[in-house]
């Protein structure tokens, strides 16, 4: 009987095929993946512990002397994508968005890549640039590869034709194979590479197929590590399953530097893309786009497209201020109350919490006296917006004041506040940013929940009246004669 040496350590008999898995008794189905029939039996009986190199090629120097111009971000030439990176591209980094199929993740990287390589990509510095401003200078052209294994080279082709995505140092390859991939990466020597998607590579020496765990992680390494070696910007393309997670191994996000999230509903123009992991930048910033037929645009003011543009006032409108991130963008609230012909009255929302409206209800008919239990009830957004955060509460109570007595609010009036079940009117987060972003686009009047830091600088030509509670509210808005 051989004697167990400190060095080494037995390996388990079962190891999964799919995700690597190890046990050590066999079992049908994997502990790891849950994948049935992918545990046999493992080669080999032992396996030695690492040990230290004998020799070490580029020592530890003191941090001070590290030279950090080498990670100055580099700007994509598109500034809403640049705005959720925290500034840029950093040499090296690796990017994963991921998004639901159809939302857009192809069109909007292929823009990116086309830009990038056309060389209108600005250079930002070391610091990120300030937001809404412009860098000085451009960069010569750089080569960038667009790896796609989904599509054929000529099916990319044609969507570039459409959306004008065309450049001289940009190269398009069809592959799924890691090794032949890596191959084209040392040939090409990209600046920037774009992989499209990270399921749809494998490599030969690994077994399990494309997209499982195993092969995820291999490619993942693979590519992380050439992009290091390299100084190579990398932006990967994930897919996500039917509960909106990421597919793929945990482990995945964590090897990245930024994981970003496109969404969007397939029915609205309006995409959002948000940052969910940044190592070199916030994790709160939002980026809006447009996606049309010729393809995808940044929009740098997304508040027109939330707010309708009647020429005179409706009751049962009424205008807010959301955060989205670190953005305050301004979305519409339109309520519309009508007799009720069934026993139960209907209560509809669409881009709203419903049970947020049915408490809202119930506040404005115990507090405020006005009988609204027994009509049917209709609220919405305008353009699509979904507003989650509490802050939109006031303004829904004032949309449906409005629509109960028939009357219209000011023109040139935001609202915004959190409500509360004994009809008191609570501060919101970001009250100075979203009094800056109304006087921005042109209103005159904001009602905002009392501070106790108050409202700070208020800008020319917007009144601003704080409230407690909603008794004070509707007395502001809605005086009796």
């Amino acid at each position: 009987m051989t004697a167990r040496t400190k060095n080494t350590k037995t390996a388990p008999a079962y190891r999964c095929t799919e995700c690597g898995w190890t046990t050590a008794k066999w079992v049908g189905r994997c502990g790891e993946c849950q994948t049935w029939g992918t545990v046999e039996e493992a080669a080999g009986g032992t396996r030695a512990r690492t040990r230290a190199a004998s020799s070490v090629q580029k020592p530890a120097q003191p941090i001070a002397e590290v030279d950090s111009r080498v990670a100055a971000y580099m700007s994509t030439g598109n500034p809403e994508f640049d705005r959720v990176l925290g500034g840029g591209l950093v040499p090296g980094a690796v990017i994963l968005m991921a998004g639901e199929p159809g939302v857009g993740k192809s069109t909007l990287l292929l823009d990116v890549a086309a830009t990038f390589a056309r060389g209108t990509a600005q250079n930002a510095g070391q610091n990120p640039p300030a937001h809404n401003t412009p860098a000085q200078g451009t960069q010569p052209p750089r080569p960038v590869l667009y790896i796609t294994g989904e599509e054929s080279a000529a099916q990319v082709k044609l969507r570039a034709d459409r959306i004008r995505a065309i450049a001289d140092t940009l190269y398009l390859t069809s592959e799924t194979d890691l090794g032949t991939a890596l191959a084209h990466i040392e040939q090409v020597n990209p600046s920037l590479l774009v992989i499209d998607s990270v399921q749809t590579l494998a490599s030969a020496e690994v077994e399990g197929s494309a997209g499982g765990v195993t092969q995820v992680r291999e490619v993942a390494a693979s590519v992380i590590a050439a992009a290091k070696e390299r100084n190579m910007c990398t932006l990967l393309v994930g897919h996500v399953t039917k509960e909106g997670t990421i597919a793929g191994p945990r482990l995945l996000e964590h090897l990245v530097d930024v994981v970003c999230q496109f969404e969007g509903d397939k029915h609205s123009n309006i995409r959002m893309l948000r940052a969910i992991k940044n190592r070199f930048g916030p994790t709160d910033e939002v980026g809006c786009f447009d996606m049309h037929e010729d393809g995808i645009a940044p929009v740098l003011d997304p508040s027109g497209m939330f707010v309708s543009s009647t020429p005179h006032p409706v009751a049962g409108t009424c205008v807010t201020v959301t955060m989205e991130g670190r953005r305050p963008l301004l979305a519409e609230v339109q309520a519309l109350l009508d007799q009720a012909v069934a026993p139960a009255p209907r209560r509809t929302v669409s881009g709203l919490d419903s049970a947020r409206i049915q408490m809202l209800l119930a506040v404005l008919q115990r507090r405020a006296g006005l009988n609204v239990g027994k009509l049917d009830c209709y609220v919405s957004t305008v353009g699509g917006a979904k507003i989650a955060e509490p802050a939109a509460d006031l303004a829904c109570v004032m949309a449906l004041a409005s629509a109960a007595q028939n009357k219209p609010l000011p023109r040139k009036l935001a609202v915004f506040g959190e409500v509360g079940l004994a009809g008191e009117v609570r501060a919101v987060p970001g009250i100075r940013q979203r009094i800056a972003e109304v006087g921005r686009l042109g209103f005159t009047h904001v009602l905002v929940p009392a501070s106790p830091t108050g409202v700070g600088d208020v800008p020319e030509g917007v009144t601003v009246r704080e409230v407690t509670t909603l008794g004070e509210a509707l007395a502001l808005l809605f005086p009796q004669k």
